[in-house]
């Protein structure tokens, strides 16, 4: 697949590289203010809180001063109708949605899209913020702590893009399937007259979406980018574009991953990567950086349980792997910082082929949800020296594992987690749950 996948031609200075999460809302709300023609967001999720709103006044400040400008927002249909993990009652996003562009001479376009009928069974995982002819792409939503409000921060990655065939490139794919689908819905309907779309409409929207490319003139040769969406496993582009990278890599491979679950081909893959003496390094997050981590000393739920999960599938890669360790080919880097959260995600191959995606590597997103990646050809090495400082500042919080037993087992668990993960091993709910994780 990399021999023939062609790409849209991208000068060495069409590239940023923006290190910070305050950085990414800095450059987002100038994008917003400076946009002349079209805005295109799409993200898990806008929140509804300080950083989620002022976005959205961005947004509603810039169609006021240009009526002509287009807005459109995409996300998740099930992830805007439904209030945080643990809160009860009415308290979606689309609320504020609702509030604030009913509210506007000039009101803007915030459509949800439920990829499956249920939440859990598939997401909008599109990720992609596109203002005129750039792109900013980040697995980054829109809230406090993926934009830094507060204390706390959830670091991910950040690049943005100077290419008008790109921009438009993203944005037809984003109307042509997406937008225009009958399935999809706008969340500023008053609730008194609110048309919800027909069942058996959202239930056929994964058959359609599955068949969404992006269109461009391609070249093979130079420097190029290479926007590639994925869904469902059957005939998933961005899956097969990650094995590729793997199989056909080199010398070696630097993965970022905040949930370690990889589907087994993607397992299998990196073993045999590793057997024939090729160097991986992985950075995945401590337990303590997961999105879902509690603290010992707040009050547990079953949510919680989930890091330690995800912890123990490390742990079985590593000792199995505990060989490559021993041998300096494979280096497992736990990112830890403070309370803040890991959220990146991308793969590089041999310094020359560099994948950005919102993608995770597991089960879930290989299957279920609708992702996207955009992969970088870099055939002069003229973005060596920035991917270099870019994992150098991702590592610069991360302790490297030596040997897999330095990964808790389950019975230094707290004893909440100890019960929970006992009784999914005593019902063998495992392996149903690792493919939905």
């Amino acid at each position: 697949m990399l021999d023939k996948l062609g790409g849209i031609a991208l000068p060495a200075d069409a590239i940023r590289w923006l290190l910070t999460p305050a950085a990414l809302k800095a450059e987002l709300l100038k994008q917003i203010a400076n946009a002349k023609r079209a805005i295109t967001l799409a993200a898990l999720y806008l929140e509804d809180d300080e950083a989620g709103r002022e976005v959205l006044a961005a947004l509603m400040a810039a169609k006021a001063a240009r009526p002509e400008l287009d807005i459109t927002v995409l996300v998740d249909f099930h992830r805007a109708r439904r209030g945080l993990i643990g809160h009860k009652g009415d308290s979606g996003n689309y609320l504020m949605y609702q509030e604030v562009v009913n509210a506007a001479e000039h009101p803007i376009n915030i459509l949800g899209v439920p990829v499956k009928s249920r939440e859990f069974m598939g997401v909008l995982h599109l990720k992609g913020f596109i203002i005129d002819d750039t792109v900013i792409y980040s697995g980054a939503s829109l809230n406090n702590i993926y934009l830094h409000q507060g204390e706390k921060y959830r670091f991910d990655r950040y690049h943005v893009i100077e290419s008008k065939p790109l921009a438009e490139s993203m944005r037809n794919m984003v109307m042509e399937y997406i937008a225009s689908d009958r399935a999809v819905t706008s969340l500023t309907q008053d609730r008194a007259t609110e048309k919800l779309p027909e069942k058996n409409d959202v239930r056929s929207l994964k058959q359609r979406l599955a068949k969404a490319k992006y269109r461009f003139a391609s070249t093979k040769t130079g420097n190029r980018i290479t926007p590639v969406v994925g869904l469902g496993r059957k005939k998933n582009k961005l899956n097969k574009l990650v094995i590729d990278l793997v199989s056909q890599s080199q010398r070696s491979l630097f993965i970022c991953t905040p949930y370690f679950n990889p589907p087994y081909i993607l397992s299998r893959a990196l073993a045999k990567h590793l057997r024939k003496g090729k160097r991986i390094d992985i950075v995945v997050g401590d337990k303590t950086a997961n999105d879902f981590y509690i603290p010992p000393e707040e009050k547990f739920s079953t949510i919680g349980a989930l890091p330690y999960m995800y912890e123990q599938s490390l742990r079985k890669f590593a000792k199995r792997q505990q060989w490559a360790i021993d041998a300096g080919l494979l280096n497992i880097h736990l990112w830890k910082h403070d309370r803040n959260s890991y959220h990146l995600k991308g793969i590089s191959a041999d310094d020359r082929l560099h994948l950005i995606t919102g993608s995770n590597l597991n089960p879930r997103a290989w299957a279920l949800d609708l992702e996207n990646g955009l992969l970088l050809q870099d055939e002069t090495q003229a973005w060596t020296e920035e991917f270099k400082q870019e994992q150098a500042h991702i590592l610069e919080h991360t302790e490297r594992l030596y040997h897999y037993s330095q990964i808790d087992t389950l019975n230094n668990y707290p004893k909440p987690v100890r019960k929970i993960m006992n009784r999914i091993r005593r019902l063998r709910a495992d392996f149903l749950l690792r493919r939905i994780l």
